[in-house]
């Protein structure tokens, strides 16, 4: 075991005096935002660097440090920050005096869904502004369609905060099995069923006990919130199969995934096809938008002339100029160049892995990456760093990633997030998303990273 309280002090305390203006800012910040930030996920203690520039593999902080950042954009940047062939749509766009929102329809909408829609293989479309709303609609859909009222979800996944999914995120005591947030339904527990993620058996054995009530059963393939530990074949089959005996809806929620590992769903290297999918991040490249995609019948419930209709509207920005300008501009040079992106983002990935188990071992530390692909499914752009406790512990779901008596999880959210900024680079989740311009160059500068973070933690047995 290491010094856990005693290693975050430390590196709070080298942290504080590299990050100074970070710190003044931060503070500023408090005095007109909640907490300094309108999005938890980008907060971390002591407080969280600001950025001034961000270009391809890299952020420039306030306080003039240049990180290698696997954050990207919330995992949406798979071409990196900025990317030209994103930018140079938009610019292009706003010079010939167009790109706010009208209100109005516009031919880019059409052409973006016939887009999504030939990569996906679904049927039918529509578009809103992020994945919260995404998974959201599509759950009111799945109970419009069933008439059932509960949703099905696995233990850490988290589908943003959407109001019918805000159950079973964040582990307490025993195990993935409280309402996460305060305001939501007061039948929010009672419509919402946590199962763990990976367990076939535990899967059949609640639908054999609950099916007939489930509207849908809805996970990531490659879970982000719980580690990027990839659905295994038997999985993906045993959900495909049980939702259809039952008369419940699949979901699968591809807002990190779809993009990232083909042109198209991840669901596609399963050989599944979902009755819904959700879509987000990449297809925006850099840009709000997210949509909802699936078999029509489903999807026909949002009509217009549907009786009675799920007010599936998509928001005021919903199908934003700019965004189908940047998502067409991502989803058209994802497609062309499918052949060669997706192996070299996997090569990176795998690369980025095997470096840095590499390197904890050899300071005789035990660590490990997730990320690594399965029988079904390749290795790929996604990926993080765990400690286990023993030598013998594997991690197939978020219940084992989180568990203390197998895993160090307060060293990998806590400590290794400060450790590596020292040292500059920025991880999420003990590490986050490769881009397709991440060089050998910043996978050399992560390495090392990560070789004086082994060397300290060596030190502190």
């Amino acid at each position: 075991m290491f010094d856990t309280n005693g290693l975050m002090a430390r590196y709070a305390a080298e942290y504080r005096a590299l990050y100074g203006a970070s710190e003044a800012a931060h503070v500023a910040a408090k005095r007109v935002l909640m907490d300094g930030a309108s999005h938890g996920a980008r907060l971390f203690a002591p407080f969280p660097f600001r950025v001034a520039a961000n270009r391809g593999a890299t952020v420039t902080t306030i306080d003039g440090h240049e990180l290698v950042d696997y954050w990207q954009g919330h995992y949406a940047n798979v071409l990196g920050h900025n990317a030209p062939i994103v930018r140079d749509a938009l610019i292009a766009m706003l010079q010939a005096g167009e790109g706010l929102q009208t209100g109005h329809l516009e031919e880019r909408q059409t052409r973006y869904a016939a887009t999504l829609l030939g990569a996906t293989g679904a049927e039918s479309a529509r578009l809103t502004t992020s994945g919260t709303l995404a998974t959201m609609y599509a759950m009111m859909l799945a109970r419009a369609y069933t008439g059932r009222s509960i949703v099905l979800k696995v233990g850490g996944g988290w589908h943003g905060a959407n109001p019918l999914a805000l159950k079973g995120v964040a582990r307490t005591a025993s195990g993935f099995d409280r309402v996460d947030s305060a305001g939501v339904n007061g039948n929010a527990d009672h419509n919402t069923l946590v199962t763990r993620f990976n367990d076939p058996q535990a899967l059949t054995d609640l639908f054999a006990a609950r099916g007939d009530e489930i509207a849908c059963f809805i996970f990531e393939p490659c879970p982000g919130n719980a580690g990027f530990i990839p659905a295994t074949a038997e999985y993906m089959r045993t959900a495909r199969e049980l939702t259809a005996r039952h008369g419940a809806l699949l979901i699968l929620d591809e807002v990190i995934t779809g993009f990232r590992y083909c042109a198209g769903g991840a669901q596609r290297l399963f050989g599944i096809q979902p009755d819904l999918s959700t879509f987000g991040k990449v297809i925006g490249g850099g840009m709000p938008v997210a949509a909802v995609v699936g078999r029509t019948d489903v999807m026909s419930l949002a009509s217009e002339a549907a009786e009675p209709r799920v007010w599936f509207n998509g928001g005021t920005y919903c199908a934003h100029p700019l965004s189908l300008e940047a998502g067409q501009a991502v989803l058209d040079h994802l497609i062309a160049n499918e052949a060669t992106i997706y192996p070299t983002l996997a090569a990176k990935g795998e690369a980025l892995r095997a470096g840095v188990e590499r390197v904890f071992a050899a300071r005789g530390v035990l660590a490990r990456c997730t990320g690594w692909g399965n029988e079904a499914f390749p290795g790929g752009s996604l990926t993080s760093v765990y400690f286990p406790l023993r030598d013998d512990v594997t991690i197939t779901n978020a219940e084992e990633l989180t568990d203390p008596a197998r895993c160090d999880h307060a060293l990998r959210e806590r400590v290794l997030k400060l450790a590596m900024l020292v040292k500059g680079v920025n991880v999420m989740h003990g590490l986050g998303a490769v881009s397709l311009v991440h060089e050998q160059e910043h996978l050399d500068r992560t390495w090392e990273a990560y070789d004086a973070f082994a060397q300290r933690l060596a030190a502190s047995r």
